[in-house]
């Protein structure tokens, strides 16, 4: 029972200090090193290592870095960057542009498809406008994390928690998770203004870029208006409660299809897809199963006898365990023992809010963090372990706050 937790500890630890001696870790490459662990000691089987890696989440990824690098390659991002922050005339409305843009987008297009796409584009605001670059990434991740709390598709946990509730979900989950969602964006706001006293003081300049690719970028713009329709379908198949249904992952692969079949340069976006990201969460769902094996967890909420359906307990319970065993697999734990209890929709709102904003308390939180630093590494930055955790625990706090006090 104790060596995967070691193992995950040591993983923490080295995502923190990602240096040892003159070798600069990568995330990647620190989870992958916990992967291999576990299989050598025995603690998890080789077949169930396979079996544990989702294929739904990964083929989901897959597509949506596909769609992302043809956006980027093509130029296409970069002229739909000015056309979304065009009307930011200062830092501060820049700030204001992404945590809003980005929290509203992430609850309907979802917070990876968000971390995928936005990456580049802040990258390149910073950049073109000479700001630095650690606020932006930092503002991104807070806002679709934020975000995707008030929307049952804003993330694969929500998902799960809808599907298990009766009701209509976009109504259920914008009636308890709507106004503490905005009012969280605005906290978000004020905090980093407050550890970034310097950062958001010049004015903007912007600038259209020309479109490199003119092929692709139609091809890539296809693709794109091809994803939200998909979503915007499933949305009305939601709403409407049809007998059928079909998941993100279809969404996200035909979506790319046109780009794989029409574009001439596919073997050179497959190249430059982030295969780095899709071994980190391969390697993560290995580990996070050894942790899951163990039982430890599971013996823990047991043994504690805790208070299962109260809103602090739901709110303490999902932040804190998603920090160790993810909030997908803390959401399986967790949600039968809800349903069993007989819980209100406020417990779900609340199992859905905190194991979303999990994801604001460190990086390993939510997987769209880690989308948002492996792309960033690309480009040359990086958001180390200290820097999001110190904006990150104030953050996590006061949304925490938040929640319960609409919830209880």
């Amino acid at each position: 029972m104790i060596i995967p937790l070691l193992v995950l500890a040591v993983v923490f630890l080295l995502i923190a200090i990602r240096q040892i001696g003159r070798f600069r870790l990568e995330i990647w490459q620190i989870m992958l090193f916990g992967a291999i662990a576990v299989l050598i000691m025995g603690q998890i089987s080789l077949l169930d290592a396979v079996k544990s890696v989702n294929p739904e989440v990964m083929l989901f990824l897959f597509g949506m870095f596909i769609i992302g690098q043809a956006l980027e390659a093509s130029g296409y991002l970069s002229h739909l960057s000015y056309k979304l922050f065009k009307k930011a005339k200062s830092a501060e409305h820049l700030l204001l542009f992404i945590l809003f843009g980005g929290g509203i987008a992430s609850a309907f297009l979802m917070n990876d498809t968000i971390a995928i796409i936005g990456t580049p584009i802040v990258l390149l605001l910073a950049r073109k406008h000479c700001l630095p670059a650690k606020p932006l990434l930092l503002t991104l991740a807070f806002a679709i994390t934020i975000g995707s709390v008030m929307s049952p598709i804003g993330n694969p946990q929500n998902l799960l928690i809808a599907l298990n509730s009766g009701g209509n979900p976009f109504v259920t989950f914008l009636k308890y998770l709507f106004i503490p969602t905005i009012i969280n964006l605005c906290l978000a706001y004020f905090l980093l203004r407050f550890f970034y006293k310097d950062a958001f003081h010049c004015s903007l300049n912007h600038s259209q870029e020309p479109i490199k690719d003119h092929r692709l970028a139609f091809i890539s713009k296809v693709s794109l208006l091809l994803l939200v329709v998909l979503i915007l379908f499933k949305i009305m198949i939601v709403l409407l409660k049809l007998p059928f249904d079909f998941s993100l992952t279809y969404i996200s692969l035909i979506s790319a299809f046109p780009i794989m079949l029409f574009s001439s340069k596919r073997v050179e976006i497959l190249k430059k897809i982030d295969w780095h990201t899709l071994i980190f969460f391969a390697a993560m769902f290995v580990v996070m199963q050894s942790v899951w094996e163990a039982g430890f967890f599971q013996l823990l909420l047991n043994k504690l006898n805790i208070e299962i359906t109260s809103i602090s307990m739901i709110l303490l319970v999902s932040i804190l365990l998603s920090q160790l065993i993810s909030n997908v697999p803390l959401v399986a734990l967790y949600l039968p023992l809800l349903l069993h209890a007989g819980a209100a929709t406020t417990e779900m709102a609340a199992l859905a809010a905190g194991s979303t904003i999990a994801g604001n308390l460190f990086i390993l939180g939510a997987a769209s963090n880690v989308i948002i630093i492996q792309n960033a590494e690309k480009s040359g930055e990086t958001l180390t372990f200290l820097e999001f955790a110190k904006v990150g625990i104030p953050l996590t706090l006061v949304n925490a706050l938040v929640y319960w006090y609409f919830l209880q």
